[in-house]
């Protein structure tokens, strides 16, 4: 327990002290609101697309997948994301903030520290399967974030559902993961040579291609954090405790209830197999704090920016607390 907890401290403390680098680089006076507005986009528009092209990209093979388990992280998702959306409605009528706090609910930091933390809890074995999570659950994740947040927009509304539906397609981060996923299937109908190699890959013959890709994908969560904490402002926690208390409640204790407690359940009863080594993968999907991309895709495609921000702060603060009681339960009842 004490490696897990360290782990949890060593995974989220980066994710603060950056955001919080960010923000002091503001107070010294690097940059005006419009060059880190400019750098958000930049971010949402190139630096986002990349990272998830190469998390996707990554994966060796989607052979032998629990399919049921599958379907069943995506329709738990979904349902998280409604409960989310109702509790938004409940304690606020503003257009603005109800997509925020949607989001906040169904949607995990996977992309960054997913992997990285399935591996910290349940070793090598677990990584292959939150690896496939990652494959399914980061487009899922976009396009019901993109979905929400044109909904919420303040246009007519059948001009709303219009444009959801185009922005959806349009979507940057979307256009990253639908390339990775046309690249794995593209890569099963490339032969293999005597040895077993693919006769073509990226990696291999476009060694100069994948590098940038690479670059890119290393550089983006550093960046996006910094221009977060020079865009966070302390002064708005007041002012926006009741939605960021509700919302850190969706996203750290309601999720994983739901999610984990369902997969337990299901488990149990017959309906649903789950191993050992893949409760790892569903603890990283939903026990991490809120993604760092849903900040940026509110600042791109409207939303209120300063509770967005405050919730991959706070989030990302106290699951530290959060996702090591959770591992200490499923030790204990020897599920992991």
């Amino acid at each position: 327990m004490k490696e897990v907890f360290w782990f949890s401290l060593n995974s989220i403390l980066p994710i603060i002290i950056l955001i919080f680098l960010g923000f002091i680089i503001k107070q010294l006076g690097f940059g005006s609101d419009s060059f880190y507005k400019t750098a958000n986009s930049m971010v949402f528009k190139l630096f986002l697309p990349v990272m998830l092209f190469d998390n996707v990209y990554e994966i060796e093979s989607l052979s032998d997948i629990n399919w049921g388990l599958i379907a069943y992280f995506v329709l738990a998702i979904i349902v998280i994301g409604v409960i989310g959306l109702f509790s938004a409605k409940m304690i606020t009528k503003d257009r603005k903030k109800i997509p925020v706090i949607t989001q906040c609910a169904f949607r995990s930091n996977h992309a960054i520290i997913g992997l990285p933390l399935a591996e910290a809890i349940g070793g090598a074995e677990a990584v292959s399967f939150a690896a496939v999570i990652s494959a399914a659950a980061i487009p899922l994740f976009n396009i019901l974030g993109v979905a929400v947040l044109c909904y919420y927009s303040d246009e007519k509304k059948g001009n709303r559902i219009k444009n959801t539906i185009i922005q959806t397609i349009k979507n940057p981060l979307i256009i990253g993961c639908i390339l990775g996923i046309l690249v794995l299937v593209i890569r099963r109908f490339i032969p293999a040579d005597n040895n077993g190699e693919l006769v073509f890959s990226i990696q291999k013959d476009l060694p100069f291609l994948m590098k940038s890709i690479s670059w890119i994908s290393k550089g983006c969560s550093p960046l996006a954090l910094i221009i977060l904490g020079a865009r966070f402002e302390f002064s708005a926690v007041k002012a926006l405790y009741k939605e960021i208390s509700v919302s850190v409640f969706l996203r750290l204790i309601a999720a994983p209830i739901i999610g984990l407690g369902g997969a337990f359940l299901f488990s149990k009863y017959g309906l649903l197999t789950v191993e050992q080594s893949d409760y790892p993968g569903l603890i990283a999907l939903f026990a991490s704090p809120v993604a760092v991309a849903s900040a940026v895709m509110v600042s791109e495609i409207g939303g209120d920016n300063q509770l967005a921000a405050q919730l991959v702060v706070w989030t990302s603060i106290i699951s530290m607390i959060t996702v090591f009681l959770i591992v200490f339960v499923m030790k204990s009842l020897a599920l992991i």
